[in-house]
């Protein structure tokens, strides 16, 4: 796997699955909004990380892509625990790819769910990728 810098920085730690990626997160007080929750947009880093990774494996590392499309539902806030990202492609097509991830607070409930649309780059979009 390529170095993931942002990921790096909050903490997350990657397991490949046969069927995509797990990533765990423990949150620390900097990843927290002003209610004392772990914030949304960290949830949304866990997320497309853990897609990005899933469909990377799918790919292959120099197969350039990008997301186009992020969605997230936040089901439960989460205060102080362990979060686990389990991501899966659930169509990947030759140029789109839909995926989709949930995540789970350390007692196994679903805190987040997650889907993404992936498009492949080819050609000059693909250059310096």
């Amino acid at each position: 796997m390529r170095r993931f810098p942002l990921g790096e920085h909050l903490g997350f730690e990657y397991f490949p699955t046969p069927e995509g990626y797990e990533i765990e997160f423990q949150p620390r007080p900097e990843h927290l909004n002003p209610r004392g929750t772990v914030h949304g947009g960290v949830l949304c880093d866990l997320t497309d990380a853990a897609m990005g990774l899933t469909w990377m494996q799918r790919v292959g590392e120099d197969e350039p892509f990008t997301t186009v499309e992020l969605k997230i539902n936040f089901l439960k806030p989460v205060w102080d625990s362990r979060l686990r990202a389990i991501a899966r492609i659930l169509k990947g097509g030759r140029t789109i790819a839909l995926l989709a991830c949930d995540v789970f607070d350390q007692k196994g409930s679903l805190v987040a769910h997650a889907t993404s649309t992936v498009m492949m780059l080819s050609g000059d979009a693909a250059r310096g990728r």
